[in-house]
């Protein structure tokens, strides 16, 4: 199995887990990717290698690529291909953990993506107008 593509192994999941869009499997590689190139920036002191990323990491970084890659559309995106929650890429990555494409920890579980953000609050609050404070409607009046 691990000699196949990555798409190939990916429709073979897709094939046993109809749950998620392929494209949100390359979602997540790709996110992944950036997290780990982000880390290494932030952690430029540190020597080179194999980085773990933790599940709240990696949904951190998952989260700012969507806001990087379709901006106010994001939410959208991720909910037509099936991506509603933050457990919702857990299961992505652990199906890619089954078929050996992403590798783990002993201390990785699915509940490492629980609940890290609420989708509404991450993908469509940064987008919406702020409101005016109330003690500066004050002020102007």
């Amino acid at each position: 199995m691990q000699d196949l593509e990555f798409a190939e192994i990916v429709a073979l999941i897709c094939k046993e887990d109809g749950r998620y869009d392929r494209r949100a499997y390359d979602f997540v590689r790709l996110g992944l990717d950036q997290t780990v190139k982000e880390l290494r920036r932030r952690e430029s002191g540190k020597p080179e290698g194999q980085r773990h990323v933790s599940g709240p990491e990696l949904l951190q970084g998952l989260r700012t690529y969507a806001l990087d890659q379709f901006g106010p559309l994001a939410k959208t995106v991720l909910n037509a291909w099936g991506v509603r929650r933050c457990r919702d890429f857990g299961e992505i990555v652990f199906n890619l953990i089954e078929h050996n494409v992403f590798s783990k920890t002993e201390s990785d579980r699915r509940e490492d993506f629980d609940g890290t953000f609420d989708f509404d609050e991450a993908f469509v609050q940064p987008f919406l107008p702020r409101r005016p404070r109330a003690d500066a409607a004050v002020e102007s009046a």
